[in-house]
Parts: structure tokens; C-alpha cells; sequence
């Protein structure tokens, strides 16, 4: 029974880790940082809290998919992907550069195969049109902030992409 929880707290353990993060940082600006910012472990003083919440965020959607079996290995295969490269992202936080930006960019793809995946394989005209809406979405946020520098920051990006992945992973999961 209590596995059921498992993938609201792989939602809701990071989100009250990053609110709480940019609560006690008066420095950050969501149209001007990276949430990766908050992480940084030399220049962000709520590094530990940002990237612990990553961590067992993370740590909570691997394990979702490890004891998930009625749910579609396909499904439990790209989780598994994305809930370590979640935690790959609070282990190597901004300190590691190129590696923290790669792992950082595998974890955004997971969430985008995700989505892909929810797109080909659900049966619900509703959740399949929502994916596939969703996908679009991120790929145009991500597309106009990499094109264009706007917003000059990456939390907008992360942000939509993490909120528009989050239902479709609950209605799946949960």
C-alpha cells in the first residue's frame, strides 16, 4: 500500500525542495536563473535542500518503476531512466558544468520520451491529446529559450516541462 505513494512523493518531494529553496533565496528570479541555481554548492546557501529534494525525487520515481508491475515495462524503463538522471542532476549540481548541463538535459529528455510514450501507447483519446500537446509545448519553450535567450534564465522552461509531465506520470502511476 504504501508504494502507492511512491510516485506523489517522486512529484511532491522535489516541488517542496525547490519552493522552499526559492523562499529563503531572495537572490533568485524565475525569469532570470536556472533552478539549477539553487543548487549550486559554493554559491547557493540552500544547495543541500535543492539537491537532496532532486535526489529523493528521483530516488522515488526509480523506485516507482522497480515495483510497478502492472504497469507497461516501456513505461517502467524510460522512469527508470528519468529518476536517475534526476538524481544524477542533484549529485552533479552547477559546480560540475558540462556534466551538470548534460545530465541536466538527459532528465529533460525523459520527460519527453515520457510524454511520447503516454502519446503512442494510452488508450484515452484525452490523455493521448494531452500528451501530445504537452510535448509540443515543451519543445517550443525549450526551443524559443535555447533560439532566443528568452527568458534569459531556464527555470520557466524547467518548470513547464516538469508541470506538463506531472499529470500524465500521476495518471499513469497513481
Amino acid at each position: 500500500m504504501m508504494t502507492r505513494y511512491l510516485p506523489l512523493a517522486s512529484v511532491i518531494i522535489p516541488l517542496i525542495c525547490i519552493l522552499a529553496s526559492m523562499a529563503y533565496s531572495p537572490w533568485f528570479n524565475i525569469f532570470g536563473n536556472a533552478l539549477s541555481d539553487l543548487g549550486h554548492a559554493v554559491k547557493s546557501s540552500v544547495a543541500p535542500l535543492f539537491n537532496i529534494g532532486l535526489v529523493f525525487g528521483g530516488l522515488s520515481a526509480y523506485t516507482t518503476a522497480i515495483v510497478s508491475q502492472r504497469i507497461d515495462k516501456h513505461y517502467n524503463m524510460v522512469l527508470m531512466y528519468t529518476g536517475v538522471s534526476l538524481i544524477l542532476v542533484g549529485v552533479f549540481d552547477e559546480v560540475y558544468g558540462l556534466l551538470h548541463f548534460i545530465v541536466s538535459v538527459l532528465f529533460f529528455i525523459g520527460i519527453a520520451l515520457f510524454l511520447l510514450l503516454a502519446n503512442l501507447k494510452e488508450k484515452m483519446k484525452i490523455v493521448k491529446l494531452y500528451s501530445a500537446m504537452a510535448l509540443v509545448v515543451i519543445i517550443m519553450v525549450w526551443a524559443i529559450h535555447f533560439t532566443y535567450r528568452v527568458p534569459r534564465g531556464a527555470a520557466i522552461p524547467e518548470i513547464t516541462s516538469v508541470a506538463l509531465f506531472a499529470p500524465v506520470y500521476l495518471y499513469i502511476y497513481w
